[in-house]
């Protein structure tokens, strides 16, 4: 029997730790914050969001989570999502600080722990696999940078597809521009997804197009872009959305809307749109939260 076609995600999955201040930083005393704790990790995000479309027996997580009882929950989390990790476990399960400004805006404080020591994967966890989503970070740290290149050998050679989401200005930027091009290019993603923080790096160190057969730009409340694969900068606006106190994990929720839809067989602009569609979802959901926090502002935007 032929298996139902399947989409992965390899990244990290960690805890995010979100702080939303009550006023500006004091130093060397105390700052009245919220505080929440939620699953974190771009990968992980992506794959939950992607379940939300296609529902169970569809989606799977590939990494490697701490031996601990964070990620035990974590991984817990995930299953209860509709999503089968596929993962192995060691050291000790990373964590992200937050810092959520009035607008959305954050400042991450990153420890990603066990996340970059994947050093391997089992065959099993590819079979029936028609496209394989990386996460940026796992392409700039061995060993697992290593082994991601290892599993996009072995989806390329049984025919999927691959996107890749350069995820962070700061962590291209730490790991030099040009070798991350250098990695783009040797790999040929058939997707990459950025910012526009991202794509403006990239095109001012050489150009993003070339890059990826399509090349999809978010923008926040402006309209995301296409390049490639056809389109030359076609626009679609994204839902808008009364306030947005935290941005975190929008992005992410777009690139599993838009990588279900597509597994679907929904075409690229469908794709996107269902990406924006569930973005939008999770920015809700994160500002139906934040109302039960006294004190808690947000202003208007959309959903990536």
């Amino acid at each position: 029997m032929r298996r139902t076609p399947q989409v992965g995600f390899l990244g990290d999955l960690l805890e995010d730790v979100v702080v939303h201040r009550r006023s500006d930083v004091r130093a060397d005393t105390d700052t009245p914050c919220v505080i929440r704790r939620r699953r974190g990790g771009s990968a992980a995000n992506a794959a939950v969001s992607a379940a939300g479309v296609l529902g169970p027996g569809r989606v799977r997580f590939f990494g490697q989570v701490g031996a601990d009882k964070l990620g035990d929950r974590l991984l817990e989390e995930l299953v209860a999502a509709d999503v089968e990790p596929c993962v192995r476990r060691g050291g000790r399960t990373g964590t992200v600080v937050v810092l959520a400004g009035a607008g959305g805006e954050r400042t991450m404080l990153t420890d990603r722990g066990a996340c970059a020591e994947l050093d391997g994967f089992e065959a099993a966890w590819l079979e029936g696999l028609a496209i394989l989503h990386v996460a940026g970070y796992s392409l700039l740290e061995e060993p697992l940078a290593s082994a991601a290149h290892r599993m996009i050998a072995a989806v390329r050679d049984a025919g999927g597809i691959l996107s890749v989401d350069a995820c962070s200005v700061g962590a291209i930027a730490d790991s030099g521009v040009d070798a991350f091009r250098d990695t783009l290019v040797g790999i040929g993603p058939d997707l990459l997804l950025c910012d526009a923080g991202e794509a403006d790096l990239l095109e001012a160190t050489g150009g993003h197009r070339q890059l990826a057969d399509l090349v999809v730009i978010k923008d926040g409340p402006r309209p995301t872009r296409l390049y490639g694969a056809g389109f030359d900068g076609e626009a679609l606006t994204p839902p808008p959305l009364e306030r947005v106190p935290d941005t975190t994990g929008a992005g992410d929720s777009f690139a599993g809307g838009l990588l279900a839809a597509r597994l679907a067989g929904s075409d690229w602009l469908e794709a996107t749109a269902t990406g924006q569609a569930a973005a939008a979802l999770h920015l809700r959901a994160l500002a139906a939260a934040a109302t039960e926090s006294p004190g808690s502002t947000g202003e208007a935007g959309t959903a990536t």
